[in-house]
């Protein structure tokens, strides 16, 4: 299951997410989604992980959970597909 991380600390690195997501299972990856002009995080990130019992226990052991100084905002990720568009910024 992909899981949706949103309002992480601009500090957050990857291997932080992931300790903090391992605590309720096996991690495939922890990724910090980062700004490609600035190289700044974007402030959200994504979890996987194999085992969806283990993925739904962590989605309800850290979301509103502080993490850095920040309360997290933690889901099941939506496909792309599902998403609404932005504006495109050229």
């Amino acid at each position: 299951m992909n899981i949706y991380v949103g309002n992480l600390s601009w500090n957050t690195n990857d291997d932080e997410l992931r300790g903090a997501f391992e605590a309720f299972g096996e991690v495939s990856s922890a990724k910090v989604i980062m700004d490609r002009e600035t190289g700044r995080s974007r402030g959200f990130g994504f979890v996987e992980m194999p085992d969806d019992s283990a993925a739904k226990e962590a989605i309800e052991g850290m979301n509103n959970k502080d993490l850095g100084g920040r309360t997290l905002r933690v889901n099941e990720a939506r496909p792309r597909d599902d998403r609404p568009r932005g504006p495109r910024r050229f």
